[in-house]
């Protein structure tokens, strides 16, 4: 499949899409989210996905001029109807995704983009990255998720504190406060995710996938339906041949090969 907005490439096992924008610092048009929806209908065998941008950003935000709809960025009813027909369903792909989601922020992730970041079960991102909800600097609301995403990673009073008062968050204070999964050097952001993408491509798959549907239970609903789905989970889990590899290597003392079955 073609792609005018993205770059998706694969080695391997690991699917690596790339927001290839660099001259708007890759703004996310509504080509752009739907693009990102189809990369992940067309996972095919990809056991991880590592997300990063083009450039000197992650993502600048939505880009709903893109179209030349005024009323998008003015609020008369665009920005509903491309949330809900494109930013949405894109943001939802990565949070539903069945494999891991790593997003490597190279620069700006703000917005729209900010979101995109957050959806990944693990993001990284470089010293020099920084994190913004600069919606109410224009008299809107945070979107794409971002207040759910938010709250639940760093509570309440932080999430207000991005949210109302429009502040950058740098890499180091993101790490600091539990909202990403760490920070590094610019200089070493791609080999750190690609090696961490790497790791989870090559394990097992389908456990992943059960712990990912977990943690989101465990986000909405109480102990007792927690306890339910785990049981679910080590059901299916259980009858995997990636579970009987790692049975087995652990009673002869190596190292397990998943296949991701």
């Amino acid at each position: 499949m073609s792609y005018e907005s993205i770059r998706v490439t694969r080695d391997g096992p690991l699917l690596t899409i790339t927001l290839n924008r660099p001259e708007r610092l890759n703004a996310m048009a509504p080509e752009m989210a739907d693009e990102i929806g189809l990369a992940f209908y067309d996972l095919g065998d990809a056991r991880a996905v590592l997300i990063t941008g083009e450039g000197k950003g992650f993502c600048s935000g939505a880009d709903l001029s893109a179209r030349g709809d005024s009323s998008a960025v003015t609020g008369k009813g665009g920005s509903h109807k491309a949330l809900n027909n494109h930013y949405n369903p894109a943001i939802s792909h990565l949070i539903r995704a069945s494999v891991p989601v790593i997003c490597a922020v190279n620069g700006p992730a703000a917005g729209v983009g900010c979101s995109l970041a957050l959806a990944a079960d693990f993001t990284i991102a470089a010293k020099s990255a920084y994190f913004l909800q600069a919606f109410v600097n224009i008299g809107l609301v945070p979107d794409g998720g971002s207040t759910w995403l938010l709250t639940r990673a760093i509570g309440r009073a932080r999430a207000t504190r991005m949210m109302m008062l429009g502040e950058k968050i740098s890499g180091s204070q993101a790490e600091e406060w539990g909202l990403i999964y760490k920070c590094v050097d610019d200089a070493d952001l791609m080999d750190e995710a690609r090696a961490l993408a790497t790791k989870l491509a090559n394990g097992p798959t389908i456990a992943y996938a059960q712990m990912k549907r977990n943690i989101a239970t465990a986000l909405d609903t109480n102990l007792q339906m927690v306890m339910l789905a785990e049981a679910e989970a080590q059901r299916v889990a259980g009858a995997t041949n990636d579970a009987m590899e790692g049975g087995m290597a652990f009673l002869q003392k190596r190292k397990p090969e998943f296949k991701g079955e």
